[in-house]
């Protein structure tokens, strides 16, 4: 069922449209959660830290991918907002094109390139064989990740946020049977965790694209929506490549920072995994709401209603503020239980005290900061969908900037702390760039 997002209360509208989105990405994160701590019980320490060490790698190449579908989601949600059917579907054809294009030529690449890539990061030498046993399967999955994140972000570009979250349930689940048939059944080890991501995400990309076949009749394909269209291919380019590129130049900060904390040790490497793993989790409600604005602002921009981005803008600011001071409190109580369920009990006791130390000092120092969190995404997201992506991305370079300050500045000298403080530099950076630069979009709307 399609939703049209520039009529209604802005508040109401884009909760509503935000919660399933949260819920999708929740469960995305859940199963991806539990994947750690499969490995982590069973395949001890070790394990956890070459899965972990790959973690920047992975959000650098696979956040591509996920930039570029959501990129090109945006002119469909554009052309969906002005009523032009026959011209969002055209999009869509383009897009799938032009995905198929980047799945086949990003794979190889990748694959190709795969241990180099954890050699530059200097990964750790008792983990890199796991590392490339696990991050080379997750590489080759990368048609199943674009298959996905593509048919989803259409979905949604057209008002519905529901159907998306039940594939992801079914991805959970299905991710986590796997990994305790491949892992703890039949003995597989790290590569049980990987294939398991990949077939499960494969599974849930399949069944989502005959539902969308079947019941969105507005995206079904005509014979006259089905050529390749220079123009609008340029244009889809035009939003998906920098939202790809704006993951990737976050991540190039990430892969800059987990290289300095690789030097450190394989337990530092698996704290700064461990600490990611929930951090993230947790940060997956700033995520939806980062989803939500793409799709509302490009709504509305191309309904021609711009006088609803700023109140929008501003309710999804207090929604995200009020839930920031909820994880903190969460995190500064439960910290040590959350970190413990990662934890193998035939550990060393002072190696089991020191990562649970590390984590709660990341976690207390991130969630603290949570409300730049908000703005990077609430912001971010609303001038891509304003049209506005080539600008978008130098919010990425703000990012990368913080983080590799601290890589290469602070973590030599102060060590893990340091390594605590890289994400809350890197949003600091990146809000002062993107609030002034929301306002000017503003302008540039009035004038057009």
């Amino acid at each position: 069922m399609t939703k049209d997002l520039t009529v209604g209360r802005p508040l109401k509208v884009i909760f509503n449209f935000a919660v399933p989105v949260f819920f999708g990405y929740l469960f995305q994160q859940f199963y991806n959660l539990v994947d750690t701590i499969i490995v982590g019980q069973f395949l001890g320490v070790s394990a956890l830290a070459a899965v972990g060490s790959t973690g920047s790698l992975n959000f650098m190449i696979i956040g591509f991918c996920m930039g570029l579908c959501s990129g090109f989601a945006i002119p469909v949600a554009q052309k969906f907002g002005a009523r032009d059917f026959c011209g969002m579907r055209q999009f869509v054809f383009n897009s799938a094109v032009l995905a198929g294009i980047f799945a086949v030529v990003l794979t190889a690449v990748t694959v190709i390139f795969c241990r180099p890539l954890l050699l530059l990061l200097k990964t750790p030498a008792d983990v890199i064989d796991g590392a490339y046993d696990y991050f080379v399967i997750i590489l080759a999955g990368i048609p199943v990740v674009i298959l996905y994140n593509l048919l989803s972000g259409i979905i949604r570009s057209v008002g519905d946020s529901r159907t998306p979250l039940f594939f992801l349930i079914f991805s959970a689940v299905f991710n986590i049977i796997l990994d305790l048939i491949f892992i703890a059944c039949f003995g597989w080890g790290i590569p049980g965790a990987a294939w398991a991501t990949v077939i499960s995400q494969g599974a849930a990309g399949v069944i989502c694209l005959f539902y969308m076949h079947r019941k969105f009749e507005i995206l079904r394909l005509n014979r006259e929506d089905r050529f390749f269209s220079p123009a609008r291919s340029l244009s889809l380019l035009g939003t998906g490549v920098p939202m790809g590129l704006q993951y990737s130049i976050t991540a190039i900060g990430s892969v800059i920072l987990q290289a300095a904390v690789n030097v450190l040790g394989s337990v530092y490497v698996a704290s700064i995994a461990t600490g990611a793993k929930i951090n993230v989790f947790f940060a997956t409600p700033f995520d939806a709401l980062g989803t939500t604005m793409a799709t509302y602002g490009g709504q509305n921009v191309g309904a021609g209603k711009t006088g609803r981005l700023n109140s929008g803008l501003l309710c999804a600011c207090l929604i995200g503020f009020i839930y920031s001071a909820f994880a903190f409190v969460v995190m500064f109580f439960g910290s040590e239980a959350l970190t413990g369920l990662f934890m193998n009990r035939n550990e060393e006791a002072e190696v089991v005290a020191l990562v649970c130390k590390n984590v709660r000092l990341f976690l207390l120092v991130n969630s603290a900061c949570y409300v730049l969190l908000v703005l990077v995404n609430v912001v971010r997201f609303m001038i891509q969908g304003m049209g506005f992506s080539g600008i978008a991305v130098f919010a990425g370079v703000f990012e990368l900037v913080g983080r590799g300050i601290i890589g290469v500045v602070f973590i030599p000298v102060f060590g893990f702390a340091a390594a605590c403080a890289a994400s809350p530099l890197a949003w600091l950076l990146a809000d002062g760039f993107l609030i002034p630069t929301f306002f000017w979009c503003c302008r540039k709307l009035k004038e057009r």
